[in-house]
């Protein structure tokens, strides 16, 4: 089944609601009557509402209308921010400076507006002291928490465990306010560039 509208002779209906070319009501016509308006005012017929009874039809200029409604959905697509879950691995008996640098990433990954999920890899005996793994995703989740929040709890995952970090802002929020840092800083740039050539 087609999702296109039906227009002009496609339109097999005794009588239609014409609707004319800037939205105002013209009434319930006979089919040949709304063709006929069409052709004179050079315009499409086309059906916007085949379930009423009788079926709603308006006065418009297809091609336009369909190049327009293909414009604004490749705009929405353009500003969908796609929502990407990073991943972080560490160990219950991870070094200090490992475990910076680690947080680092996450601190990275949640300032870019995308969600972090923080795996606790144990091995051997490790798994008897699960404890040591919550401890470690609780201090993770306590050192980011002005830049996101716990989305999912720790919980037990076979010989992992598992917890997801949110951000705060959403990924379209720190994509402009990127955009904003990098139109500042090409300002300064550009103004220093002028002072030194004076």
């Amino acid at each position: 089944m087609s999702t296109e509208p039906r227009i002009n002779d496609r339109i097999r209906v005794p009588e239609v609601r014409l609707v004319g070319p800037n939205g105002e009501q013209v009434g319930i016509v006979s089919i040949h009557d709304a063709l006929k308006l069409a052709q004179e005012s050079d315009l499409d017929l086309v059906e916007v509402a085949a379930t009423a009874r009788p079926p709603v039809c308006k006065l418009m200029d297809y091609g336009k209308f369909k190049y327009e409604s293909a414009m604004k959905a490749r705009e929405a697509r353009r500003n969908q921010a796609h929502t990407i879950i990073k991943e972080i691995k560490l160990r219950p008996k991870i070094d200090p400076h490992d475990y910076e640098t680690k947080k680092g990433h996450v601190v990275r990954f949640l300032k870019a507006g995308d969600k972090v999920k923080v795996t606790i890899m144990f091995r051997g005996r490790e798994q008897s002291r699960p404890e040591l793994g919550f401890r470690l995703l609780q201090r993770l989740a306590e050192d980011v928490t002005e830049l996101g929040f716990v989305e999912s709890q720790p919980k037990q995952d076979g010989r992992n465990m598992i917890m997801v970090i949110g951000p705060h802002k959403k990924k379209a929020e720190a994509k402009a306010e990127k955009a904003a840092a990098r139109a500042t800083r090409d300002d300064d740039s550009a103004a220093d560039t002028v002072a030194a050539e004076e």
